[in-house]
């Protein structure tokens, strides 16, 4: 008994310690993520235990396929149709990953789209664009309007409504979702009704952001490192920097559709992201945004461990269900900060972080224990 307390008291200990990070105290269920993707313990795009996912048959079917480019290229894309009969609404989902080969793609991504799916009860089209350094600027943008404009196109192959299309993106995936919104508008091409942003790259400019210096040791899921080896190899050219479909910050926003906007506290794009919702909202562009304390970059990739990123995704659905539906009206910048939880949700988080912090620590020692 007496060990078993002494463990218990060692793993409380050890993840509180995990909780002091470089810019500050985090919660502890994020310390204990931090310190995991950090040690490499885990990656970013782990497989989260199944206690912390639910189970059941699923309603919708999974087809994997490639669809041609203008060029004559073929994308993978990767399609969640509900089962009931339809015809449903059209979301075309576009990953994160600094827009580089080897940092993400529609399977790292694969959780956030069918959670997507199940919430909206729409179809979810995930867009494998290609990417830089083998295909720089303007390469995935095309790629990512293409898959657009071939969802309208073929929105009964599975069974979509072609009137009801929406875009969504996380990272520089949210860059591209809001691009594409812009070379819609400009190519008098396919009408989005929403568009939904995870934490966005909005702008490839020098622009002396707080959060960019305060968050990008790389610690909290991206690095400074990350974003310059980004520009450099996504927008060689620095004419490129100032493109309105590289940088849309400094872009024409007029006619876009409504938009839904999720930052973190700790993460280099949070400014970027928040500064972009308020230049839509000057442009009278109905846009809803919530910066949500306590959590990292891609913390919604989390959302099976982490309360806050359930809330985010469930209010990105919620907006979305809503954009389908209904027609957004203008109203002044809606910004709100989320950083209240339930005595309740604090203890669960808690008590979470204490099991995963266990887990982790026996995974370490049993790694020393079979490298000896």
């Amino acid at each position: 008994m007496t060990i078993i307390l002494l463990c218990v008291i060692g793993v409380i200990i050890t993840v509180e310690y995990w909780s002091h990070t470089e810019a500050g105290k985090v919660p502890v269920k994020t310390g204990v993520l931090l310190h995991a993707v950090d040690q490499r313990i885990v990656t970013s795009g782990m497989r989260v235990p199944k206690i912390f996912t639910g189970s059941g048959e699923s309603r919708f079917d999974r087809k994997d396929m490639t669809i041609p480019m203008s060029d004559g290229a073929e994308i993978p894309v990767r399609i969640y149709q509900p089962k009931a009969e339809g015809p449903h609404p059209i979301i075309l989902y576009y990953h994160g990953g600094a827009f580089l080969e080897g940092y993400g793609n529609i399977q790292t991504h694969d959780n956030i789209i069918r959670a997507l799916a199940s919430k909206t009860n729409s179809v979810v089209i995930s867009v494998g664009y290609r990417l830089a350094p083998t295909y720089p600027f303007p390469t995935a943008t095309e790629d990512s309007y293409e898959a657009l404009a071939w969802a309208k196109k073929h929105a009964d192959l599975f069974d979509g409504d072609s009137s009801k299309l929406a875009v969504v993106g996380d990272s520089a995936g949210g860059n591209l979702a809001t691009v594409v919104t812009m070379m819609a508008r400009d190519r008098n091409g396919p009408k989005i009704t929403a568009q939904a942003l995870l934490y966005p790259l909005t702008t490839f400019q020098d622009v002396s952001f707080p959060s960019r210096q305060t968050y990008d040791s790389g610690y909290y899921f991206i690095s400074r490192s990350v974003m310059e080896k980004a520009r450099e190899n996504y927008t060689p050219d620095e004419k490129m920097w100032s493109n309105p479909y590289t940088s849309p910050l400094d872009a024409n926003l007029s006619n876009l559709p409504p938009a839904f906007i999720i930052t973190a506290e700790f993460d280099p794009l949070r400014d970027e992201g928040e500064a972009y919702g308020k230049r839509l909202a000057d442009y009278k562009i109905p846009v809803t945004a919530t910066r949500y304390n306590g959590v990292m970059h891609g913390f919604v990739s989390l959302y099976e461990v982490m309360n806050r990123g359930k809330q985010a995704l469930d209010e990105t659905a919620t907006f979305l269900n809503t954009a389908f539906w209904e027609q957004p009206t203008y109203q002044s910048y809606n910004f709100t900060i989320n950083e209240e939880q339930s005595t309740m949700e604090k203890l669960q988080d808690r008590g979470e972080a204490y099991a995963i912090g266990a887990f982790l620590i026996g995974k370490q020692a049993l790694s020393l224990m079979t490298s000896w």
